[in-house]
């Protein structure tokens, strides 16, 4: 579609799928329905709500936001063969907007090594999975997983007969980041010139920033007529991460006189979205992160000052408004009212029923009477708090008690969620070390350490401690966060997350397919 000359670009989101894929960025029910909402706030076109047949969390999380949130279409990954199809298809069945995803792999190293079978058979299972899949749905997307690392002829022939089984949509992944600009681009414009019927799709990238380049790609291929983009909030995904939609959106709409491309995204909301995806995940944004980051409008060169205060244009290619960034931070206390809070939260991003919103209300409440001052990030950590006990995890903290002696000793009261109430006490190299030692004398579970962060989650004296821990365990990590204004309590909750999340981890319940692996999809 061609407005004022700009063609549109669709905007496919998949932090909900390829996002959640990055160690340790799991999210529960409730998370991933926040997430859900945000993006369809933002104007986003498609959400990949995630891979029904990987496990029952998975199918429930895809059925209950197709079935809740109304707008963009939903769409469900699978890979080509009747049982995921046929899962994908009974998650998404009730949206009222729907596409079929469905993937095989198609470079030679993945034929080889990963399949083990030849480009004829490769042929066969991508237009079989397509046919099951038209069956179900007039909306289909195909991709060649690794599609950047295959023989563009071969590439050409797979996408045309996609094509002719009935794909409307086309992906071309830079599965691994191994691609460059230019080089991308070419593919895409390969495929332009030989594919018979090419007009009858949109051609689609998905770009992975192994070397730093998935939004450099990503527009490469859309100068060259791609016409939709799969990115991630945050750039969140495996290894490296994906494209980052608020990068590529913003580069498009700041650079709309180079690109003659636009998009249907409320920019006005990314900076929302960006946080509550990095509560959601417990992902930090870093501060020299574009578009989002802290540092992304600040200015401390004298010059850069100088010049801002003449004429903002001299060092800012984009205005803080236009991604959300205001200059005010709404300041509530312990006077301010249930409305004032529904509608700052709104303006954070987060949507909440009746049930949620008096919940967080009389926490606010108590935090308040804590704090002289409330800001946003206290709003924000009160969120985290309300997504933790959505989790409905197994253990509850219920008390602790901390001392930093010789040697320093902590006592621990957990309740299970069968209403058992524990107690136990343990030391450690430090009162937080013990508190993980009583917790873990309590529970049965043990994990080894390997990242713990403490961050201050607003300003001010009276700020709120953020932890963020991360363990290992059975050869998986696990994240969790806790905010408090006692460190060590916050420790405690994110502690007591990751144990939750480890007790309640559902097996996954694949259906094998040959040799084809489940965490490698495009």
């Amino acid at each position: 579609m061609t407005i004022d000359g700009h063609d549109r670009v669709t905007i496919f989101d998949t932090t909900l799928r390829d996002g959640e894929q990055a160690p340790g960025a799991s999210m529960n029910l409730a998370q991933k329905l926040q997430v859900a909402r945000a993006l369809r706030d933002l104007g986003v076109d498609v959400i990949e709500l995630g891979f029904p047949i990987a496990s029952p969390g998975d199918f429930e999380s895809v059925q209950t936001i197709a079935r809740q949130v109304e707008g963009p279409v939903m769409a469900g990954l699978a890979r080509c063969g009747k049982e995921d199809i046929d899962r994908a298809w009974e998650a998404l069945r009730d949206a009222a907007r729907k596409r079929l995803h469905v993937f095989l792999a198609t470079s030679p190293i993945h034929r080889e090594h990963k399949l083990k079978m030849t480009r004829a058979q490769i042929l066969e299972r991508a237009v079989a999975g397509v046919s099951r899949a038209r069956g179900y749905c007039d909306d289909v997307e195909f991709s060649a997983e690794d599609a950047a690392r295959t023989e563009v002829d071969y590439l050409a022939e797979v996408v045309e007969r996609v094509i002719e089984a009935g794909a409307t949509t086309v992906n071309i992944p830079d599965t691994v980041g191994y691609a460059m600009p230019a080089q991308f681009a070419a593919t895409i414009a390969h495929l332009k010139r030989n594919v018979r019927g090419i007009d009858k799709a949109v051609i689609s990238v998905h770009c992975h920033n192994d070397l730093g380049l998935a939004v450099a790609n990503s527009l490469a291929a859309l100068q060259a007529g791609a016409r939709q983009v799969e990115c991630t909030i945050n750039g969140i995904g495996e290894r490296a991460g994906n494209c980052s939609l608020e990068e590529v959106v913003m580069a498009i709409r700041t650079r709309a006189d180079y690109l003659r491309l636009r998009t249907g995204i409320e920019t006005k909301h990314l900076y929302a979205t960006s946080r509550v995806v990095a509560n959601a995940t417990g992902f930090h944004v870093q501060r020299n992160k574009a578009i989002v980051g802290q540092n992304a409008f600040a200015h401390e060169s004298g010059i850069h000052q100088h010049g801002m205060m003449s004429h903002a244009e001299t060092y800012e290619i984009m205005r803080p408004e236009d991604v959300g960034i205001h200059a005010t931070n709404l300041v509530l206390g312990k006077h301010s009212g249930r409305h004032l809070l529904q509608r700052r939260l709104g303006e954070l991003g987060y949507h909440l029923d009746s049930a949620d919103l008096d919940r967080v209300f009389e926490q606010f409440k108590v935090l308040a009477d804590k704090k002289k001052e409330v800001y946003d990030g206290d709003l924000e950590a009160l969120m985290l708090g309300l997504f933790q006990d959505a989790a409905h995890g197994a253990w509850h903290l219920v008390s602790l008690s901390a001392a930093s002696g010789t040697p320093p000793s902590a006592a621990v009261c957990l309740e299970h969620r069968d209403g058992r109430r524990l107690t136990d006490a343990a030391t450690g190299n430090g009162p937080i070390d013990a508190v993980f030692n009583a917790i873990e004398r309590i529970t049965g579970i043990n994990a080894k350490l390997s990242d713990y962060q403490v961050s201050s989650a607003t300003a001010g004296e009276d700020a709120q401690g953020e932890v963020l821990v991360e363990v290992e365990h059975a050869g998986k990590r696990y994240r969790g966060r806790g905010v408090s204004t006692d460190i060590i309590e916050g420790s405690a909750y994110a502690y007591l997350e990751v144990l939750n999340r480890i007790a309640t981890r559902r097996l996954l319940t694949v259906v094998p397919m040959e040799a084809e692996a489940l965490c490698g999809a495009i």
